[in-house]
């Protein structure tokens, strides 16, 4: 779900910055069991299961194609299907893979239960088992790939705090909504972190006041956009900024203040730079959002999947030379945490010229002028 110029830094592991993704969520892939959908690399197979399409169009518009990409690149046989929200699903596709005898399993699960359950199956039967995105606690994967998404959240606060400055200077205190991710993914735990570590002192010096901070089961955005209008509509229609954990979430947001004339007033917060939130920034709905190099994502845990493939853990270590702290299994975890970068109107050039959204997808109709004026092409 689960977060860059930074884009364009070079990370320890040696990543290239180069994407071609388009942002449509099309792919069918994720709709069968089939294990033989392989890229025809001639290597070794590894299984890779994404979690939905529901909450962000990522997943199989970036995610999908970039990780088939860079498995290919690494001369893997790249198996990659999504399970839709589905759990038991989920557990299907990965009894599929496993019985298909993958040299590594790669997962981005709905929830850390079925992650945990996903990754003893595979290692019983000696498959490695790399949590992708967000790590599954309490689980057994030995290796993690992701961004810092504590920092994630930084940004997500420090986004908003610029927001109140631009859109609501002076006012104290500033009444702001919080509208997280799931509560069953850790990811939505770590946002959260980093966005108090900028927010709660604001909090505790009167300077904000924090209406309500709700988490959104299965980051359902129907789901957020109605929880979000009952708590606004219980503070008598009155918000300064609303924190939203992903642009999918400042969709839905923005929709319900539309309906109450407040959009572009408030600035919201969002995290993926969809070209739907890019969009939604430009017109001047959304205040900003975290853009994440899922190519660099992509291209890590290929490298590190093209190790543990060949059994060759020492190499697999180099690459995961961060930790990340599994609080329910009170274990690290050796990962490979990747920069993100805060992006408002002014930077949405920068996605752009990352190759990460093309002009085409976001500068049409209303927003063509926009774009002109600041040289996205």
């Amino acid at each position: 779900m689960r977060s860059k110029s930074l884009a364009l830094i070079a990370v320890g592991t040696g990543l290239a910055v180069a994407m071609t993704a388009c942002g449509a969520n099309t792919s069918t892939g994720g709709n069968t069991t089939d294990t033989n959908t392989n890229s025809g690399s001639g290597g070794a197979k590894v299984g890779v299961i994404l979690p939905e399409t529901a909450s962000s169009a990522r997943w199989e518009g970036f995610d999908k194609p970039l990780l088939e990409k860079a498995l290919k690149a690494e001369g893997l046989e790249a198996d990659i299907q999504n399970a839709q929200g589905d759990v038991q699903k989920f557990s299907t596709l990965a009894d599929g893979m496993i019985n298909a005898g993958v040299k590594v399993l790669i997962i981005a699960t709905p929830n850390s239960e079925i992650g945990a359950t996903v990754a003893k199956k595979a290692e019983a039967q000696g498959i490695p088992v790399i949590d992708y995105d967000r790590l599954n606690l309490g689980g057994s994967s030995k290796y993690y790939v992701s961004f810092d998404n504590v920092k994630v959240g930084e940004l997500q606060g420090e986004g908003m705090v610029q927001g109140l400055a631009a859109l609501a200077p002076g006012k104290k205190p500033a009444e702001i909504i919080e509208i997280e991710g799931a509560p069953t993914d850790n990811n939505a735990t770590l946002f959260h972190q980093g966005q108090k570590k900028v927010l709660e002192p604001k909090y505790a010096s009167g300077d904000l006041k924090l209406v309500q901070s709700q988490p959104i089961d299965n980051w359902d955005n129907q789901k957020g956009g109605t929880t979000f209008e009952q708590i606004l509509t219980g503070n008598g229609q009155k918000v300064d900024g609303v924190v939203a954990a992903n642009d999918g979430l400042a969709g839905a947001v923005i929709t319900v203040l539309k309906k109450y004339g407040l959009n572009g007033k408030v600035p919201v917060t969002g995290q993926d730079a969809t070209p739907e939130g890019l969009q939604a920034i430009l017109r001047g709905d959304q205040f900003m959002t975290v853009f994440k190099p899922i190519n660099e994502q992509a291209e890590a845990t290929a490298k590190l999947a093209a190790a543990l493939a060949k059994g060759d853990t020492a190499a697999a270590d180099k690459l995961a030379t961060g930790v990340t702290k599994d609080t329910k299994g009170n274990r690290d975890v050796k990962s490979v945490l990747l920069p993100a970068q805060l992006i408002t109107k002014d930077k949405v050039k920068t996605v752009v010229d990352a190759g990460f959204v093309k002009a085409t997808e976001i500068c049409a109709g209303d927003l063509a002028a926009v774009c002109t004026e600041l040289g996205i092409k």
